[in-house]
């Protein structure tokens, strides 16, 4: 069972999961506006997939979904993922990410204990939550997040994940439900709905639109391409040891700034027809800073020597590598960005709005 499997991330770990025989998958999302059920397009025929709607704080659906569809293991990434969106409207961080999140462990627990003792499926059985780094709060110029990192959330979005990953070692210290958790860095790739930085840099940059970057742009984020995070779950799945955490990065530290430019540049080699169409000499001239995020933390750096030593993964895209796939993506697949930007988001501010100077 993949909860939120019609997002970025869940839709990723759906594709992965069903390239090969192994897995029979349950797809659970209710579709919010994130929610793209043509990021499955080419594993909606599948026979081994299947889709329902339904709110994970719902207990009575999510309930029937586990009494028909059996799972061995929940994968569960629904949730409510974007910060800015947690500044103008904290409610649905609450309601989604942390009751939802106890629902769901009452749910998986009530199914887990009526599995006969001892049996094969009892014993394999497994929640996986997956969390994010910025439950770890601000880095300074140096160091990493590592998995005895205390717990210092800064926004209303990582404050409601920090509540679920504390709820999902609660029952597993409580109730003795198998769980594991994941903490990754900032993903990127396919797929990505608009609101994020690097498709909103794309998708505005291809528009001739200014191209916005908080304060200085001199934030620090360590970026991991979807599919390695992907893989990187699935691995946490089948090897994991119940009640651990696992910090999953890509090691690939840059600022917003850099970020930016690396794409501005990446468009400039790729669509320099564009580029003259719009008269510029690069993408760069449409970089705009505008006034910060409130509270927005300076530096996230992931130590992933825990999974990387103990169950064998390592990232396989660098980000020079993965920006350029990204990019390429979306200059060949409008048809699943354009009815994001003219339907449920055209990139407009969230969270504060105010203008700023170009650069």
């Amino acid at each position: 069972m993949v909860t939120g499997g019609a997002g970025f991330i869940g839709s990723a770990v759906i594709r992965h999961l069903l390239r090969g025989p192994d897995y029979r998958v349950l797809n659970v999302d209710l579709l919010t506006y994130a929610g793209n059920l043509e990021s499955l397009k080419g594993v909606a025929d599948n026979p081994l997939y299947q889709f329902v709607q339904a709110d994970i704080c719902d207990c009575g659906a999510i309930g029937r979904a586990f009494e028909v569809f059996r799972p061995d293991a929940v994968m569960h990434l629904a949730a409510e993922s974007h910060v800015d969106r947690s500044i103008d409207g904290p409610s649905a961080f609450i309601q989604t990410n942390i009751v939802g999140t106890a629902t769901l462990l009452e749910a998986a627990t009530a199914f887990w204990r009526d599995l006969p003792e001892g049996s094969p499926e009892k014993t394999a059985f497994r929640f996986q939550h997956i969390s994010t780094d910025e439950v770890y709060g601000s880095l300074g110029a140096e160091g990493f997040f590592t998995e005895s990192t205390p717990y210092d959330p800064r926004s209303p979005y990582s404050a409601s994940k920090a509540a679920s990953d504390h709820l999902v070692m609660a029952w597993h210290h409580t109730y003795g439900l198998p769980v594991v958790i994941t903490n990754c860095s900032n993903n990127y790739g396919p797929f990505h709905f608009p609101e994020k930085l690097i498709p909103l840099i794309i998708l505005n940059a291809l528009d001739g639109k200014n191209l916005p970057v908080y304060g200085k742009g001199d934030n620090v984020r360590d970026w991991l391409y979807v599919e390695d995070h992907a893989k990187a779950l699935c691995r946490v799945l089948e090897k994991g040891v119940p009640g651990q955490t696992y910090n999953i990065g890509g090691n690939n530290e840059r600022t917003n700034l850099q970020v930016v430019e690396v794409i501005c540049e990446t468009l400039d080699a790729l669509q320099p027809k564009r580029m003259a169409e719009l008269h510029l000499c690069s993408f760069k001239e449409l970089i705009t800073f505008v006034q910060d995020r409130p509270g927005h933390d300076k530096r996230y750096a992931i130590d992933a020597t825990k999974i990387r030593t103990e169950l064998g993964w390592m990232p396989e895209e660098s980000f020079d590598s993965g920006i350029v796939k990204t990019v390429q993506w979306y200059l060949d697949n409008d048809w699943w960005w354009r009815p994001i930007r003219e339907k449920k988001y055209a990139g407009q501010r969230l969270g504060a709005a105010c203008e700023g100077k170009k650069k």
